[in-house]
């Protein structure tokens, strides 16, 4: 009978803390909420409408003040597919030094509008002579693009940038001259997406996963728990989610500092308890969550990743590759050997240094990989759905049918 009444007691408390850790979450979820509402209500970014069918004046970004070198990147996106999990073709690999978007014109805006089937583009010639089209050079491959004319006897580049939205067929490019616009039409190789601007920036990119994402939650994953946070809240900023870190939530939770509480109870039970953070997260949509990194962080641990897949997981991994081919391969041989419970994450971000004042340009790398990742599968974020749904029971990516026993040990064959 003492067994029993201990036993209660235990499940009690137990039953009590997660009640506390649930209603601490939706106070979070709150609180933030109201947050980003005011500050979108003080500066939340506009775009102007000019024409009935969407055309859009966006002026060119300033270039940074800063002198500073942003970190070398390579971000490298493995589709979740349930039928080639982690096969080496399902690794796409991109490098950047100075940004991830390079792009110069020579007049401050353009206008550009996305008609379904193509795109439009309308470059302001700014009163040059030109004479006909046959002085327009448009070089264009699927990604990239490069405008420069003929006037006064001079080649002036009025674009260049080495990544467009999204991929387009070159052949079928047209330009011509409407009184004193460049007109260029590429046509989209992908119809059914749109796109927000011609060019892959933060703003564009923030525009159009959102779209892909269809509310989904993204968890910030790695060894540094500051650089976790840190793109997370970016992340969380641009796409208007409501930005978490599990350090934060812990901390609030045991009254101590996650140092306190290791030194105190050890790596194992911190790692425990946000693994309860995660299973209460997992319910909840829209929110970008940084983790904690290191020794105990859950998602450094094998048998830890039941409830992060109930979202898209990031990877910031620090590398000592030195160009895109090392990075690449460094990343496939991580993702093959499995050897870090860090390679169940569906995008990675790879780091070969850290820089606060860049932590958006790393987000801006996640937000481009994982872009790609739900354009290679566009079921990605109903399956997220799917899985949240059947209870998060850990067979992501094979999610079994309704009713299976993930304690029975028995493999069901048919997948949803």
């Amino acid at each position: 009978m003492e067994a029993l009444h201990r036993t209660y007691t235990a499940r009690a408390a137990e039953y009590h803390s997660i009640l506390r850790l649930s209603h601490l979450i939706l106070s979070f979820f709150s609180r933030e909420r109201r947050e980003m509402a005011s500050l979108s209500l003080i500066s939340s970014p506009c775009f102007r409408s000019r024409k009935p069918n969407k055309t859009l004046e966006i002026p060119f970004p300033k270039p940074p003040l800063c002198g500073c070198k942003p970190p070398y990147l390579a971000f490298n996106a493995k589709f979740s597919s349930p039928k080639s999990h982690l096969l080496p073709s399902n690794i796409v690999s991109f490098a950047i030094r100075s940004s991830l978007s390079t792009i110069s014109v020579g007049a401050r805006n353009y206008e550009f509008s996305d008609g379904d089937a193509e795109v439009e583009l309308r470059i302001q010639l700014g009163g040059r002579d030109i004479p006909s089209s046959r002085d327009v050079f448009v070089d264009v491959d699927e990604s990239s693009l490069t405008i420069r004319v003929r006037s006064s006897g001079s080649l002036v580049t009025l674009m260049e940038t080495d990544r467009m939205y999204e991929k387009i067929k070159p052949a079928e490019t047209i330009w011509y001259i409407d009184e004193d616009q460049l007109v260029v039409n590429l046509k989209k190789l992908n119809m059914d997406l749109k796109w927000p601007d011609i060019t892959e920036t933060w703003e564009s990119l923030t525009t159009g996963v959102l779209q892909l994402l269809k509310g989904t939650s993204i968890y910030v994953i790695g060894d540094s728990t500051e650089i976790n946070q840190k793109v997370a809240k970016e992340l969380a900023v641009g796409l208007g989610y409501t930005p978490l870190n599990t350090s934060e939530l812990l901390e609030i939770f045991a009254k101590q500092s996650i140092d306190s509480w290791v030194m105190a109870e050890g790596d194992d039970s911190v790692a425990e308890a946000e693994v309860a953070i995660f299973e209460s997260l997992s319910s909840h949509v829209r929110a970008v969550v940084g983790t904690l990194g290191g020794r105990h962080g859950a998602a450094g641990r094998a048998g830890k990743w039941q409830h992060l897949h109930a979202g898209f997981t990031v990877w910031l991994s620090q590398s000592e590759a030195t160009d895109e081919a090392s990075a690449k391969e460094e990343v496939r041989r991580n993702i093959q050997d499995g050897s870090q419970a860090y390679s169940n994450a569906d995008v990675v971000v790879k780091l070969g240094g850290w820089d606060s004042d860049h932590s958006k340009t790393v987000a801006q790398a996640a937000l481009s990989a994982l872009k790609q990742l739900i354009l290679s599968d566009k079921k990605l974020p109903g399956r997220k759905n799917l899985y949240i749904r059947l209870g998060c029971r850990g067979d992501w990516p094979n999610i079994k049918p309704p009713g299976w026993d993930p304690s029975s040990g028995m493999d069901v064959s048919t997948d949803t």
